[in-house]
């Protein structure tokens, strides 16, 4: 049974760490809610370690300065793991070849240029991967919609249709099928990547709640704390948060007045205790607790 909490202290002393998702948590894409900043930053003060776990495509260090731009401060974090960077060690393994079509806007670019230290250091040692013409590629890296303030998954049919006759695996930079940016819904690479996959395409995942970017998570944190002990998965996405943190044995808290709000009644501060049990009961998932948001 999931345990409704008012706020992240009535259970922080359970925990030496949490990850945090940021989409509909921390933020709405247009500015930082100030109670979960209030909340990540007394979770340090108490001694705990905050890790932002994200299923953005870019890595880190762009998704820093948005956090900062979003009125995120430094101190309300430790570190970040994104599934961005998870897929750049996929890329550069050569999980999907060395020769790849890119789907996705131009502010995803970084993706294939800012590397973390961690993965610059393996890339090293790896052949390069270059863009190339979808007809010339060994795979496709999908980062997201190219204009996804305009555009639906509709609008990639033909792509994906012709991707899949080539046999081109797809690299999925965000698993997240929508986001709530303000009071829009939307698309991102995950709608693509299922749509691929409904076609008999083959997609491969690197983000939440797939293992990737929880082993690069722990990796981090280990870095910078050793032996953290118990770690708690905060998050809004009932089949990437909160499932991903059920998979690797964590805690979980599900944030309800996030991106499925309206089903859980009329007031998104307070879920209805029945409402979220029969929700969760549809899933076969229960949270280990939920709050309607993060405070």
């Amino acid at each position: 049974m999931t345990q409704i909490i008012s706020a992240l202290a009535d259970i922080s002393r359970r925990h030496q760490a949490v990850y945090c998702d940021l989409w509909g948590c921390l933020h709405n894409g247009k500015a930082a809610f100030p109670q979960a900043v209030e909340a990540l930053r007394s979770f340090r003060a108490g001694g705990g370690a905050v890790v932002l776990l994200t299923n953005a495509p870019r890595p880190k260090s762009s998704v820093a300065e948005q956090m900062l731009r979003l009125g995120v401060p430094g101190d309300a974090w430790d570190e970040i793991a994104t599934s961005g960077d998870a897929a750049q060690f996929a890329l550069a393994s050569g999980a999907v070849g060395r020769k790849v079509f890119h789907i996705g806007a131009p502010k995803d670019e970084s993706f294939f240029t800012d590397l973390a230290p961690d993965i610059a250091e393996f890339a090293k040692g790896q052949p390069p991967v270059t863009r190339v013409p979808l007809q010339q590629a060994d795979g496709v890296v999908c980062t997201g919609l190219r204009d996804d303030l305009t555009e639906t998954p509709q609008d990639y049919r033909a792509e994906l249709l012709m991707a899949k006759t080539l046999g081109l695996p797809m690299l999925c930079a965000n698993p997240d099928i929508v986001v709530d940016f303000g009071d829009r819904r939307l698309w991102c690479a995950g709608a693509l990547a299922r749509d691929y996959e409904a076609m008999g395409g083959r997609a491969l995942y690197f983000g939440k709640p797939h293992p990737p970017i929880y082993d690069l998570a722990r990796r981090r944190l280990e870095a910078i704390r050793g032996d953290v002990g118990a770690i708690l998965c905060i998050g809004d996405g009932i089949d990437t948060d909160i499932q991903g943190g059920i998979a690797e044995g964590l805690d979980t808290l599900f944030i309800t007045g996030g991106i499925d709000a309206a089903a859980f009644g009329p007031d998104p501060e307070r879920p209805d205790p029945d409402l979220l049990q029969v929700w969760l009961d549809k899933r076969q998932l229960s949270a280990t607790f939920a709050m309607g948001h993060l405070r």
